[in-house]
């Protein structure tokens, strides 16, 4: 099965600029509000990676420092809109950029935010391995993702629907067992926590931390 390269990426979440936070908004609060609360209770300086149209930037706390990044340039045109239009001052920075190649050097950041973004990367576990990277020993990386089921009707769906949404930008087939096979390669973190979320169970909130 054809797997996601950049360009499809880049094209789909062009499209899904305009129409974004009206479409997913509502759906995805619940996961995006869980990651900042558990991103909160950290504290410090954080990454949110694949921060989209900037929709759950207003939703933290003011003395949290934020950087947000996101391979879509017309997103993050949105996402800095609405940085000046709110005056969100502590956000530090936003800037396009490849989640698998971050610009910034090791240990830097107090925790890493993903909202929805590792399904729709070319390459999740490269990605994952430079958010351990960024993120200091004891810091968390915060995933809210909807997980493929295992068997069952939803699995047939998803793995027959998974052609279109891959032009769509993302995999719904999913699966746990490939987070529980990259955390085993690397070594250096931990799980936290896995919590099922809304809509439907379907998504997870995931916690890792980086060993000491």
């Amino acid at each position: 099965m054809a797997d996601i390269d950049k360009n499809t990426v880049e094209k789909a979440y062009a499209r899904w600029a305009p129409v974004y936070d009206l479409v997913f908004g509502k759906v995805f609060d619940a996961g995006r509000k869980a990651t900042i609360a558990a991103a909160e209770k950290i504290g410090g300086r954080i990454l949110d990676v694949g921060v989209g149209t900037g929709i759950s930037l207003p939703d933290y706390r003011r003395d949290i420092r934020l950087v947000g990044v996101d391979y879509s340039a017309p997103m993050l045109k949105k996402a800095y809109e609405r940085v000046v239009a709110l005056k969100l001052s502590n956000v530090e920075a936003l800037a396009v950029m490849d989640a698998k190649h971050l610009g910034f050097r090791d240990k830097f950041f107090d925790a890493v935010v993903a909202q929805y973004v590792i399904t729709a990367l070319p390459e999740p576990e490269a990605t994952l391995d430079e958010f351990v990277r960024v993120v200091k020993p004891g810091g968390e990386i915060i995933l809210i993702n909807h997980i493929g089921a295992e068997q069952g009707p939803r699995r047939l769906f998803e793995q027959c629907f998974a052609p279109v949404a891959r032009r769509l930008g993302w995999r719904p087939e999913f699966s746990w067992e490939r987070f529980t096979a990259w955390a085993a390669r690397h070594g250096g973190v931990e799980l936290i926590e896995r919590l099922p979320m809304p809509p439907l169970g379907h998504f997870s909130l995931i916690r890792y931390a980086r060993r000491a």
